[in-house]
């Protein structure tokens, strides 16, 4: 069988781990980045073509089946438009866009030009958020009542400062777009959809480093009648503390934890207890500071199986677009102007 083929857009630290699964699961044909010496270093360490330019890629390398989006996140959208329609499947990071109408925008598209578009999502993939999304579906807690999402994790100075584009509002977005969209996307997948929050922001300790919050609280009220929290930052002192769901249901509690959402810290469940009780899995390190759990291979694996018909796409764009959606109206509800004081 030949393998499905690749190319990355975007060769920064996320496009690694891409680039290690790609040739796992399919063949990696190109990558492209206009910061040449990027480009240069991933296609030498995978021993394919370097480009300077997508367009110039695109056209280059007609045969290509996928590209995989890997580039700032106010680039997202334009790209893979770009791609979807000269006929190429994308998988795109998160965060998907920046707006939900560009997320609209990408939907139409991808249809257009019958034309899959994966969403990254990869901490669906960690051992007990199965296993809790399973227990929710089985009725395991029985009626979902109220959640509490924590994200408590450290970017210092020199975190924006290597940066070209995170921290600027126009192509970052925001401290729920960069650092914490797959956490929004989980309380989503697991508890259900929003209709109302309430929120308070800050920026406390990065001022004149970012152009938004590096701290939030928002309350949520759920579709389902549940009621939830976030509370997130980046000012953990020195290095991630935690990333958890609480989930209090009529027959039963239980929090995931640890630093990435890796770890089972608590259940108490009528008649039912969990089989992953050990830290799983390790975090993307980029060196001077962690990520989200490192899951890519499992999201591979999933857009191999679909593009040989044997699966659905496990993140499909309309949910990519939801966390768009549901950031959106927690930035809605606080002003820019309220952030320095």
């Amino acid at each position: 069988m030949n393998k499905h083929t690749f190319v990355i857009i975007g060769c920064g630290r996320i496009a690694q781990r891409h680039a290690e699964h790609i040739q796992n699961y399919g063949h990696l044909v190109a990558v492209c980045d206009i910061k040449r010496e990027r480009a240069d270093d991933l296609a030498k360490r995978y021993n394919c073509r370097a480009y300077y330019d997508l367009g110039e890629l695109l056209t280059n390398e007609p045969d290509i089946e996928v590209v995989s989006i890997c580039t700032p996140n106010y680039l997202h959208a334009p790209q893979t438009i770009q791609s979807l329609e000269v006929g190429k499947h994308v998988v795109c990071e998160k965060p998907m866009a920046l707006s939900t109408r560009d997320c609209e925008n990408m939907i139409f598209a991808a249809e257009k030009y019958h034309r899959r578009l994966f969403i990254v999502k990869q901490n669906r993939y960690n051992p007990p958020i199965q296993e809790l999304k399973q227990a929710i579906e089985n009725d395991k807690l029985g009626k979902i009542l109220s959640v509490e999402l924590n994200c408590f994790w450290n970017r210092n100075e020199a975190y924006y400062q290597d940066s070209d584009w995170k921290g600027i509002l126009q192509k970052d977005g925001g401290t729920l777009f960069t650092q914490f969209s797959h956490f929004i996307d989980l309380i989503l997948w697991l508890v259900g959809d929003i209709t109302d929050v309430k929120v308070f922001r800050g920026n406390f300790l990065h001022k004149g480093l970012i152009e938004f919050e590096d701290s939030g609280v928002v309350a949520l009220k759920f579709y389902n009648g549940a009621l939830g929290s976030i509370h997130y930052t980046v000012n953990s002192y020195r290095k991630n503390m935690e990333g958890s769901i609480t989930i209090f249901g009529e027959k039963g509690s239980v929090k995931i934890g640890g630093q990435y959402l890796n770890a089972l810290e608590y259940d108490e469940i009528e008649g039912f207890h969990f089989s992953h009780t050990e830290v799983v899995n390790k975090a993307n390190d980029y060196g001077f500071y962690q990520g989200s759990m490192s899951n890519h291979d499992k999201v591979y694996e999933n857009v191999i199986n679909v593009l040989d018909g044997q699966e659905t796409i496990a993140t499909n764009s309309i949910e990519g677009m939801k966390v768009v959606r549901v950031i959106e109206k927690i930035y809605s509800e606080s002003k820019l102007e309220n952030l320095s004081e």
